[in-house]
Order: structure tokens, then sequence, then C-alpha cells
């Protein structure tokens, strides 16, 4: 018998960070099994919220309110609370607190893939550890955790507005666009996509709030850039990308890179940077153009080929279609129910297409 409800914790849920919108499709997937099912975090949106759980914060993590929180659920699922020391103490609180006990260890980054923050996970004999992406399922494998992975999923509906997008920023519908539906970080290289903008001969739309200590660098950016620009947060992602004439993310680093798939279902063209993930989602059939082939993406524009994006469109419903993922974590709980009386000798991917260890 499996298990009929479930805990999502994180440090923060709720917000438009890649982790926070991953744990709410598995959230809906979960419910979709059946089971029911509550979010726990230290800020953000969610069911119960524990104080100094949060990112970057000094407060000490309120163990008792995070037991009672946890309390009750047949499994826990840790959305890369376990994964990223981005609070070192939240993190070994949950450790602390999942020992033992059922968990599903939902790792977006990996300490070894940021600098600084170390070169290992917790690991428990009652785990299951999922990867996002082979990459890190194998990296995993080689510090000698075990994992399977589950690719992040899309709902392949658009509904975006070009003209109510166009409008929220003030730009006509004669103006080239180029959105980069990002956060700014410096990994996300914003300058890369100002100068893909110019190449464009687009006005550059960057979406996302300064983090990190970025804020001051951003700012430089944006006021030397040879292009008209945008920093303005989309009220509705489905029409900034249907606004868009092109879609950026000419990222050094991404765990998984969901605006390039998110732009795809949305049937526009992407420049994506050279982040080692990205050559394992074009094997699975993406058309993507580099940042080195900007050029070739301003001659498509002036004379559009649809059969690219309705191409890169149909490799999101193969491979990643969100309608698959209630299906894919039914397998990672019944990985959970057979670890329970010992480890799972190999790793691989739960459903979908994907290279073997």
């Amino acid at each position: 018998m499996g298990p009929s409800s479930a805990a999502v914790v994180s440090y923060r849920l709720g917000g438009i960070d890649g982790v926070s919108v991953e744990a709410a499709k598995w959230v809906g997937a979960l419910r979709a099994l059946g089971l029911a099912v509550w979010t726990v975090a230290g800020e953000g949106d969610a069911d119960r919220i524990v104080p100094g759980l949060g990112p970057w914060t000094e407060e000490r993590p309120d163990r008792p309110a995070l037991a009672a929180a946890l309390a009750g659920a047949d499994v826990v699922v840790a959305e890369n609370i376990c994964s990223l020391p981005l609070n070192p103490a939240a993190s070994a609180a949950v450790t602390r607190e999942l020992a033992g006990r059922a968990a599903v260890l939902h790792h977006h980054d990996l300490p070894w893939q940021r600098a600084g923050m170390g070169d290992a996970v917790p690991d428990d004999p009652h785990w299951v550890h999922v990867a996002i992406t082979d990459l890190s399922r194998r990296q995993l494998e080689e510090r000698g955790v075990a994992a399977v992975t589950v690719r992040n999923c899309f709902a392949l509906e658009e509904g975006g507005d070009r003209a109510r997008g166009r409008a929220e920023v003030g730009v006509a519908e004669e103006t080239r666009l180029a959105l980069q539906p990002t956060r700014a970080l410096r990994r996300k290289d914003v300058p890369a996509g100002v100068e893909a903008a110019r190449g464009l001969g687009a006005t550059y739309w960057l979406t996302g709030p300064a983090e990190e200590g970025y804020g001051p660098e951003l700012q430089e950016v944006l006021a030397g850039a040879p292009v008209p620009t945008i920093h303005r947060a989309a009220p509705v992602m489905a029409d900034a990308y249907a606004a868009a004439d092109a879609v950026l993310l000419p990222s050094s680093w991404e765990g998984f890179g969901n605006p390039a798939v998110e732009a795809s279902v949305h049937r526009r063209p992407v420049v994506v940077g050279p982040y080692p993930v990205a050559d394992e989602l074009r094997a699975l059939g993406f058309r993507w153009f580099s940042l080195g082939e900007v050029g070739a993406l301003r001659e498509w524009l002036a004379d559009p080929d649809p059969g690219l994006l309705e191409y890169n469109r149909e490799a999101v419903r193969r491979h990643l279609d969100l309608a698959d993922l209630p299906g894919r974590l039914e397998e990672v709980l019944g990985r959970l129910s057979r670890r329970r009386g010992g480890r799972v000798r190999s790793g691989g991917t739960a459903g979908g297409s994907s290279a073997r260890p």
C-alpha cells in the first residue's frame, strides 16, 4: 500500500524561482495520485511557515515547529533544501528530521555545481534521490548516492495575449522584442543577453529581480546598454512569451533552464547560452540558437520558418509533458516503498527516455 499523504518542504515556495515553480507541479501531480499534500517553507506562500528555514537568514530554525509541520506525512519531499546549502542550519535541521523516515530528495541544484558550497549531499537508506537531469544523476552516483532522473515537465497550454503583453511594457507592435525571463544573477549573464538583443536589433526585456548582490552591477549594465532596455516583471508570463519575438537564456549555468522549454511551448525561437545541461536537452530534439548564432536568428526573424517552432514544441510533448508527471512520480513512490527494505541498486530515469547509468 502506497503513501496517502505527503509534505513538501523547501527554503521558500510560491515564488517565480525554478524550485518553487517545479515544486508546485509536483504538488499537483501528487494530488492527482490521490495523496493529501501540504507545503512547508521558511518563507513565501506555503501552508505552514517555519521560522528559520528561509534562505540566507541568520535566524535559527525552529525545530519543534518543523517537526510539527512534517508530522503525519507518510512521505516528505525535500525540494532542494537538502541539496544546496543556502541556509546550512535549515538543511541540517531538515536532514535530521528526515533521518529514518520515507523521503524523496528532489535535487534541482547540487552543492558542487556552485562555487564554495561543498561536495556532498546527505543520504539515508529510507530515501530516494531524484535529479532533474542525467548530468546531476551521474554526479550523484559518482559520489556514491543512487539516484533517478525525473526531468522538469511543462504544461502544453499557451494562452498568451501578444497585444496585452506588449501594452504592459509599452512596446509597439513594430518593435522587435527580445525577452530574458530570468532573475538577474551573475550566472544568468545579463550582459550577453543585452548583446544578443543588440545583434537582433531588439529592445531587451528582463523580467526577474536582482538577487545575490547583483543589483549594482545590473544597474551599470542596463544603463550602458546599446539598446532600449526594460526591467519589469511580467504580470502574466504567457503574455510575455506571446509578446516576444525571441527569447534569451544566455546563462553560463542553469540547473535545467526552464525558459528555453517554456519558449518552445509558446512557439518562440530561443537563444541559449553555454550552460552544460543545454546539450542534454538538445539531445531530446530541441533546435535552439546559440549565442554565436544570433546573426542566423536575425535572418530567421526576417523570414520565419514555423516548422522550427513546431519541431521544438513537439520535443516538449514527447519528453517533458506535464501530463506525464503523475506516472513518473508513481514510479518514484514505488521505488521508495521498495527501498524501505534495502537500498536501490541502480539509478535511471523514471518515465521517458534517457541514458541509463
